[in-house]
């Protein structure tokens, strides 16, 4: 890897750029390195940094932050960035309170933002702006696909999910193609650890069948507990609850339980599997859903770069919009609302080489469109 410089408490600085061009393309990277959360922000950091090695872009400096997942602390960052550092572009946030709190500030400060995950359903519609790019998904597309794929087998499914937009996102989606009854619906703390009370409400409630949204660690806390009540009723959640940066911390109680997602290590196509022998290879460890969508997000951005500096907005944003490079997940595409357009599969929790993993067992939505791109006007 490059040089990494710190450049105070809460950021650090990688220079990708080669002293022979003076004014390199400078990228702000905003994403939660300490605390709870910073399992994805570190995989977001870490496939975005080794892309743009990889990638023998010399005209590129990365100028990343942590945010410690506090929206006030991001927005002080993004307008430092902006203001002071100057940066061309900028990119990273996880979270959805904090993509709320500084995505429209950033685009109507006529900066280009694009968002390797956070994708809160307010700025897909009729907030949307030609400066916001979301290279991951709708908060909604995961959870639609489960909603879906629960029908098959259950007709009371109790859902619960963290009190903050992306949490709000994942029930509301997953209601939109669930058609049976729902035992309970709860909306949790963000950053809870204790979920006692939850799981009684979950024994008590009937339920066939149990949908949750809880990110890093908030996930890991939720299964521990409900493994060590001896509820037997059948878990299944998005990727985020499963996620390859969880699962060794949940466990065997993870094994075989169903989530969506719209990418796995096993996707065959010839850009996935030089994504995940790279990532294996640097850090040690198999990516994550967060490490794909944010190395999509880096190459995305490289071939833009190929064909229009971002000083040009006009012609950035169209270099953007074509999405001309080879995405981890095969097929993509950004609908009128700078979303994409894709798949989004079903994958089981398997147990390889003793390791946990995932694997497709299905395909839930092909060439899935986000229910808010006919709010958004551009």
């Amino acid at each position: 890897m490059r040089s990494i410089l710190a450049t105070g408490l809460l950021g650090l600085s990688l220079s990708v750029s080669g002293l022979a061009n003076a004014e390199p393309v400078k990228i702000g990277v905003i994403t939660t390195l300490s605390g709870g959360g910073s399992g994805l922000g570190i995989d977001m950091r870490d496939a975005f940094t080794l892309a743009i090695d990889r990638s023998g872009n010399e005209d590129v400096e990365l100028v990343i932050e942590d945010d410690a997942q506090k929206p006030e602390m991001a927005v002080q960052i993004a307008n430092k960035m902006i203001q002071s550092d100057n940066v061309d572009l900028m990119t990273g946030i996880i979270w959805s309170n904090l993509a709320m709190a500084v995505v429209p500030s950033v685009t109507a400060q006529d900066v280009i933002y694009l968002s390797p995950n956070a994708g809160p359903s307010a700025l897909a519609g009729e907030r949307c702006h030609p400066n916001y790019f979301n290279v991951a998904y709708q908060n909604d597309n995961f959870h639609e696909a489960m909603g879906q794929y629960a029908n098959e087998d259950y007709k009371n499914t109790f859902i619960l999910a963290p009190n903050y937009p992306a949490g709000k996102d994942s029930l509301t989606g997953f209601k939109r193609f669930y058609e049976g009854e729902l035992a309970g619906e709860i909306y949790t703390q963000v950053g809870q650890t204790d979920y006692a009370a939850e799981i009684a409400q979950i024994r008590s409630s009937g339920a066939d069948s149990v949908f949750f949204f809880l990110p890093g660690g908030m996930g890991i806390s939720f299964m521990k507990q409900y493994a060590q009540s001896g509820l037997d009723i059948p878990v299944m959640g998005p990727a985020f609850s499963f996620s390859q940066d969880v699962l060794p911390a949940v466990g065997e109680a993870a094994l075989g339980v169903k989530n969506s997602a719209t990418w796995s290590k096993d996707l065959d196509n010839e850009a996935n599997k030089a994504f995940v022998e790279a990532f294996t290879e640097e850090y040690g460890r198999l990516p994550s859903v967060y490490a794909a969508q944010s190395w999509d997000t880096a190459n995305l951005i490289l071939s833009a770069l190929e064909k229009a500096s971002p000083d040009d907005k006009e012609a950035f944003r169209a270099a953007l919009k074509e999405a001309d490079f080879d995405s981890v997940r095969g097929e993509f595409a950004f609908n009128t609302n700078n979303h994409p357009i894709q798949n989004v599969y079903i994958r089981e929790v398997v147990e390889e080489d003793g390791e946990l993993t995932n694997k497709v067992v299905a395909t839930a939505f092909e060439d899935h469109e986000d229910a808010f791109a006919q709010d958004c006007s551009m």
